[in-house]
């Protein structure tokens, strides 16, 4: 018998049809003499509504009464769930993350998980049941709902996977696997049997939707056997894995990310301490900063330019304005028509020949470049946000085609 954790996100329970096609998958696995948990993300675009109706009434709303609002999606997803597993006789309990034993920070909307507590989750499988867990959410110290951010059900389940030490934790999506490119864009994309821990934090942290940069950190901290699959087609998925194979291709994807702005500090003081005082601002916001670009100082001042999550622009670009004379800048600047595009794969930073030929598909491709990051497995480009697909896809051809 082994412990299996199984998540599906919100397009494989999105209506009926669908809800009882997990529904079989989790009680043909319960059935082969498996303990399953299952962890739900809430219905389709159900938080994308939520998040609406909370704009209708407010375009600040508190990251308290959010989480609040939020919660509300996973339970309807769970106890559906629950019903269809029910129906095809299968006993089954719906959990939500506090009742699961998920204990977060209180950081509302991207709270950090401060531990699992299992008994629950221990006794409830005891029974001879499936588990279903709330994915996303969990409770602080206070007492309060908490939320882990977008694609926190994958952390979830992954946490569930290392707190009960799971044989393997599936992580069931609308695609096969993960793939060389997001395979809506570029029709050439293969699929990639394995990967490493290394190459897909990279891709996920970079704009592939697949997995959740977190729940790969976590995976790779527990060494959790991780597997991406199909909810919609019964075929093998990708390996998620310490080392893959040593044999395979160097590059292992290309990846775009839309959700970034780029901010400017201009005229900062030219001497030491100034990208401290900068950066320091936007740490205390708990505000995640990427591509920097710090221009040669000239009659005594620079530029600083970076990049942030387009959800965290109005904020951080508010925090600077006011701090602006504590750096002696002229003024703050930020642009939301960029995006980032990504090439990864392990040993690209001692290979000479992957930043010229990325940089000559952009070229042939009449794509200019912004900004440019590299690591010992990736190399990242700020571009126009028009030009992210034509990117992608000329990045993959020169790689991959």
């Amino acid at each position: 018998m082994a412990l299996i954790v199984q998540k599906f996100g919100g397009s494989s329970v999105a209506n009926r049809d669908r809800i009882f096609n997990v529904a079989r998958i989790v009680a043909n696995t319960h059935n082969a003499g498996n303990d399953v948990v299952v962890v739900v993300s809430a219905q389709g675009d159900t938080t994308d509504d939520l998040i609406a109706k909370a704009q209708e009434i407010t375009h600040d709303p508190s990251g308290r009464e959010m989480d609040m609002l939020l919660c509300a999606g996973e339970q309807i997803s769970i106890a559906l769930l629950c019903m269809a597993l029910g129906e095809l006789g299968c006993k089954a309990i719906s959990l939500l993350g506090w009742q699961a034993g998920f204990i977060t920070d209180s950081s509302h909307q991207k709270a950090r998980i401060r531990k699992v507590d299992t008994e629950r989750l221990e006794a409830e499988l005891g029974k001879n049941q499936v588990v279903v867990v709330a994915g996303f959410q969990g409770i602080c110290r206070a007492d309060d709902l908490t939320t882990l951010g977008r694609g926190g059900s994958d952390t979830s389940a992954v946490a569930i996977a290392a707190a009960m030490k799971a044989d393997l934790c599936q992580i069931y999506t609308d695609v096969e696997g993960v793939y060389t490119a997001d395979p809506r864009i570029v029709k050439k994309a293969k699929k990639l049997s394995e990967i490493a821990f290394d190459e897909m934090l990279e891709l996920a942290s970079l704009g592939a939707q697949v997995l959740n940069n977190r729940s790969v950190e976590l995976a790779k901290k527990y060494n959790v056997k991780l597997e991406v699959l199909s909810s919609l087609n019964p075929v093998p998925g990708t390996i998620v894995k310490e080392v893959a194979n040593m044999e395979g291709m160097m590059i292992k994807g290309v990846a775009k990310d839309t959700n970034v702005s780029s901010i400017a500090v201009l005229g900062v003081h030219d001497q030491p301490g100034i990208a401290f005082k900068v950066f320091s601002l936007l740490a205390q916001r708990k505000i995640n900063v990427d591509l920097i670009l710090q221009s040669v100082g000239r009659d005594g001042t620079k530029d600083i330019t970076f990049t942030v999550a387009s959800t965290d622009r109005r904020q951080a670009v508010e925090i600077l304005t006011e701090s602006i004379g504590r750096f002696g800048a002229k003024k703050v600047e930020y642009d939301d028509d960029v995006a980032k595009v990504s090439v990864v794969g392990a040993g690209i930073q001692s290979n000479a020949n992957v930043a010229s030929t990325m940089f000559e598909a952009l070229y042939e491709s009449n794509i200019n470049i912004r900004m440019i990051s590299t690591s010992e497995i990736k190399i990242s480009v700020l571009i126009e946000k028009k030009d992210a697909d034509k990117a992608v896809n000329a990045i993959h051809e020169a790689f991959l085609g």
